[in-house]
């Protein structure tokens, strides 16, 4: 499937970056929200899903931290817009965007425990990726979001991986 570019919202934008450089940085912004969206619903998911010895720690970890992805979506998808561009906002999208593969099945508790480690480390890489284009562009409103983006995908994985130690 081709590419889809993400489409300007609003015309004569003047707030020191390009129209070129605002696509750019708004295509790999939608990388992310289609990655954080993702996590989002599998750590849903798992949250109702899980079973085992580890059911009411992970219960409560994981209802912490979709409640967290979903406020950073919302985030993410406004910095787009603030951009003048269209936010994706259908979960056909954020699977051609994402980086995260779906989970269609109930693993384990070690195993959802897995997937939401590789899941917050792809997006980290992720936003890595977009922090590179935001700061080429001296778009520090964007930088500054990715940083803390970065931040929470880092510590959430670490947290997430101590307990398969």
């Amino acid at each position: 499937m081709a590419k889809k570019s993400p489409k300007i919202a609003e015309a004569g934008i003047d707030i020191g970056i390009s129209e070129k450089n605002r696509k750019q940085i708004a295509d790999q912004l939608a990388h992310l929200l289609g990655d954080n969206y993702t996590l989002y619903l599998k750590t849903h998911g798992f949250h109702w899903n899980v079973t085992g010895p580890m059911f009411n720690t992970l219960h409560q970890m994981f209802e912490e931290q979709y409640n967290e992805l979903w406020l950073a979506t919302d985030e993410i998808a406004e910095r787009i817009r603030a951009l003048g561009l269209f936010a994706p906002a259908s979960s056909d999208r954020f699977g051609e965007l994402s980086s995260i593969k779906e989970e269609t099945g109930i693993p384990e508790w070690q195993g959802m425990v897995q997937q939401l480690v590789e899941g917050h480390e792809a997006a980290a890489r992720t936003a890595r990726k977009v922090f590179t284009v935001a700061d080429e562009a001296n778009d520090q409103p964007t930088a500054d979001l990715v940083t803390g983006r970065m931040q929470a995908h880092e510590k959430t994985a670490w947290m997430l991986r101590s307990l398969l130690a």
